[in-house]
């Protein structure tokens, strides 16, 4: 009966759209530049209203089915001047205007304010890579992005989902946990993770949502000149969507496999007549049971945001973005001892139905930026992060059940239960004032900064650790020692006796509902602890005819408050002075040629409080980047391509020790080195055939360590190949005129997992995943329909070892409706 009712109201829609169409009118025209050549892609809209296009490859454009009346065309295209024009629609004709723009007037706002002028999958502006409003093609280091369009063509709600177009960049984990070039970008620490390009506090354990993100950019190397704190790999910037200067609203609802339903809201435009005060408002919610047993996603985001504009040299934005998600930690598929990972189905998960996870998070961040002059401009920023964990699991010891004589059963997984509670509050305070100025003949940009950033956990922070065997002295252990047998209970069959019961990988019932009223607890306090970091920073950018120099140097300061506020209160303070020298070289209109060296800094003592059995603190990271590449706009800047050659050490790498008395503990390694190549295109071939491509080849190595055994191993789960396809091509007419197609392929090649031991490491096998998609556009309603996974490819995007795989999802299919208005 539902789709029977939903076919009669789309045939109501079809048919009282009919009569419109004979009293409205058209209107065409042909965009040029100054020498009479067509621009394909300006943007065509009109005025106070949501109508609008892009031109053709011939400059052509038109807009049918409008309502007779005078209306303000405005046409405008990057690095070019907007032009307007009043024109008059009449019923039933077609009015035919051609507009030409001039080249050079056109400078970039000094920092985001307002929404993204461009639209489609390119991006050719960036903001937080200098923290200059600078043309990425002219910027001496890898940027790439996802933008919103590309998210809602693949239907992706998390950072995760969207990492796969962007090569050299793939997942570790299910978790907040990917990795750039081979080295590991993770949530609960403050690096790496950037929100409008400031440090922020995101969840480790659950994937960031995007459904308020305008794109995600990925800043490749270490940054650390410009941040601070900054992985070697790289940085991810999530940058939220801001408002416009036109009303545009738009909801979509999305429903498929998995029990899937998610609902998106975006609404913007002014909140007065003289159009100085903008509003944005953004709100998604998902819920889905996901394809693993017993974990599902219950998400909430609430993201509103102002803009005031209150003289052309000053504005103040102000952002809330609040997340609530709802679920199970999921540490992933367990297989049998013999490392075939197909000897357990990829749906398994260690969880118990009484499990749950419950995380908040909110974000707020006020923004002032003032223009005293032409050349001389202030920004200054302020953003508090507040994140709140609530967590109740059932998870593994890290090993296999263990026997009286020694052996291991590998149908059992030994377990453990925490129940935890943490809060953190994190500020940062960012202040840059940019001069532009001119001495002779050549062209600078100078920036001179501060910035403040202070991560701390709060008090009550503290867990209830059940452990796996029963000790005779009526303590617990997740480790039996056989020499020592005699300290632990045994079972009547001569086994260590279980605190915690074994996860059973053979039962159809081993997720029920777990009696936890007789475990034995220890508990454990995190005791408050407070990070904070001063960096000042200087940054010149000057043009000599063809050639741009960058020079960038950053004196940090790092504090670490162990046992804050208690007697036993401990400062380890850290520094370093980290340069930063790159250059841009012009060989063509369309293509620059770019080099990069910058020194990375990383403090590691974080570590120790996300797992206290670490064995922290750690000496701080250190490393080096050298990058050469080239940078060309093609089909008459339609599409953008980027080469990048990299070399990058490290030094003071983190991993798991191997342990058998304490699987969580960590050791640093002397030295990593990853070098290869990139190559990214994203844009348009065609005005109606969009792009997004990618390859990575990444040697990523441990070249030093005390271990021998493991110099020369690839680093974990850094693939050295990594490829990426997405193309999306719309009939512009014939019978299919309006129908789009969507088609993408990634491949990931082969993985080691990320225990570093003197034996070979569990493998993660490569694979290669196809994707497709259906659109169809009606008016201001569009149908879409995404097969993801076409041929269910059984594959594991990352892992730790065969206890603790994670599988990437199974074929699966959502259909969307989307209404713009």
């Amino acid at each position: 009966m539902s789709r029977y009712l939903f076919f009669v109201f789309f045939l109501q829609v079809l048919l009282a759209a009919q009569p419109l169409k004979a009293q409205t009118g058209t209107l065409a025209g042909k965009v040029t530049n100054a020498t009479g050549e067509p621009l394909p892609f300006a943007s065509i809209a009109l005025k106070s209203s949501a109508t609008g296009t892009v031109t053709g490859a011939d400059g052509s454009f038109s807009l049918p089915n409008l309502a007779p009346g005078s209306y303000t065309l405005m046409a405008s295209s990057i690095g070019y001047e907007t032009q307007s024009r009043v024109v008059t629609i009449n019923a039933g004709k077609v009015t035919q205007v051609n507009v030409s723009l001039t080249q050079g007037l056109y400078a970039l706002q000094t920092v985001e304010i307002t929404g993204r002028r461009e639209v489609g999958y390119d991006n050719k502006e960036t903001y937080s890579a200098t923290k200059t409003a600078s043309l990425i093609k002219d910027v001496p280091a890898t940027i790439n992005f996802v933008t919103k369009e590309l998210m809602l063509d693949q239907v992706a709600f998390t950072v995760n989902d969207v990492v796969k177009n962007v090569a050299g960049v793939n997942q570790f984990s299910f978790y907040n946990d990917i990795t750039i070039r081979g080295f590991r970008v993770q949530g609960q620490r403050n690096f790496g993770t950037l929100l409008n390009g400031m440090r922020t506090f995101t969840s480790f354990w659950k994937p960031q949502l995007i459904p308020h993100i305008e794109r995600v950019e990925v800043i490749k190397g270490p940054a650390s000149a410009l941040f601070g704190n900054a992985s070697p790999g790289g940085a991810i910037n999530r940058v939220t969507k801001k408002p416009l200067a036109e009303s545009r609203k738009s909801i979509s609802t999305t429903v498929g496999s998995f029990n899937t339903l998610r609902t998106l809201a975006d609404f913007t435009g002014t909140m007065t007549e003289d159009k100085k005060l903008l509003y944005r408002l953004n709100i998604g919610f998902e819920n889905s049971d996901g394809f693993r047993d017993l974990q599902f996603s219950r998400n909430l985001v609430v993201a509103p945001s102002f803009a005031f504009l209150p003289t052309d040299n000053t504005s103040l934005n102000f952002d809330i973005v609040y997340q609530d998600s709802k679920g199970r930690l999921d540490r992933g598929q367990a297989a049998f001892g013999n490392r075939n990972l197909f000897t357990t189905p990829i749906t398994t998960s260690l969880s118990a139905i009484n499990d749950f996870l419950d995380e908040t998070t909110i974000n707020a961040t006020v923004s002032l930026r003032h223009q005293f002059s032409d050349q001389v401009s202030f920004n200054s920023s302020y953003q508090l992060s507040s994140y709140n964990e609530d967590l109740l699991e059932h998870r593994t010891s890290n090993r296999f059940a263990s026997l009286g004589d020694g052996s291991i059963d590998d149908t059992k997984v030994a377990m453990r239960v925490f129940i935890r509670k943490r809060s953190w509050n994190n500020n940062s305070f960012n202040n840059y004032l940019n001069v532009d100025y001119q001495l002779g003949a050549t062209r600078h940009t100078l920036l001179a900064g501060y910035d403040y950033f202070r991560q701390e956990q709060l008090p009550g922070g503290s867990q209830l650790e059940a452990r796996s065997y029963l000790l005779q002295n009526g303590g617990t252990s997740n480790v039996f020692n056989p020499a020592n047998a005699a300290n632990y209970v045994m079972d009547a069959n001569g086994n260590p006796a279980t605190n915690v019961g074994h996860f059973d990988l053979t039962s159809p019932i081993a997720n029920g509902m777990r009696d936890m009223s007789g475990y034995r607890y220890i508990q454990r306090t995190f005791n408050q602890f407070m990070q904070e970091s001063h960096g000042i920073y200087l940054q010149n950018q000057s043009e000599f005819g063809p050639l741009k120099v960058l020079l960038g140097l950053r004196q940090e300061y790092f504090n670490d408050y162990l046992n804050y506020n208690s007697p036993a209160e401990e400062t380890v303070d850290q520094q370093a002075l980290l340069p930063r020298v790159g250059l841009v070289y012009s060989i063509h209109p369309t293509t620059n040629l770019y080099s990069t060296w910058v020194q990375g800094y990383q403090p590691q003592t974080a570590a120790a409080f996300i797992n206290p059995e670490a064995g922290g603190p750690f000496d701080p990271l250190t490393s080096e980047m050298l990058e050469i590449g080239s940078k060309s706009n093609l089909f008459n800047d339609q599409l953008s391509a980027t080469l990048a050659f990299y070399q990058i050490v490290e030094r003071g790498g983190l991993y798991n020790a191997n342990d058998p008395t304490n699987p969580e503990r960590l050791v640093q390694l002397g030295e990593e080195e990853a070098q290869g190549f990139e190559l990214n295109l994203s844009g348009n071939i065609l005005p109606n055939w969009s792009i997004v491509a990618g390859y990575a080849f990444n040697d990523a190595k441990i070249t030093a360590a005390d271990e021998e055994s493991v110099i020369g191993r690839q680093k974990p789960n850094a693939p050295r190949h990594t490829a990426n396809v997405w193309t999306k091509y719309i009939f512009e007419g014939g019978v299919f005129k309006d129908l789009g197609i969507g088609l993408g392929y990634n491949h990931v090649s082969e993985r080691f997992g990320s225990i570093v031991s003197g034996e070979e490491p569990d493998v993660f096998p490569s694979y290669g995943i196809v994707d497709t998609a259906l659109f169809y556009k009606l008016d201001k309603v569009q149908f879409q329909i995404n097969i993801n996974n076409v041929f269910d490819e059984t594959h594991w995007v990352g892992g730790y070892d065969v206890i603790r795989a994670f599988p990437g999802s199974p074929r699966n299919i959502l259909t969307t409706v989307s209404y713009s208005f």
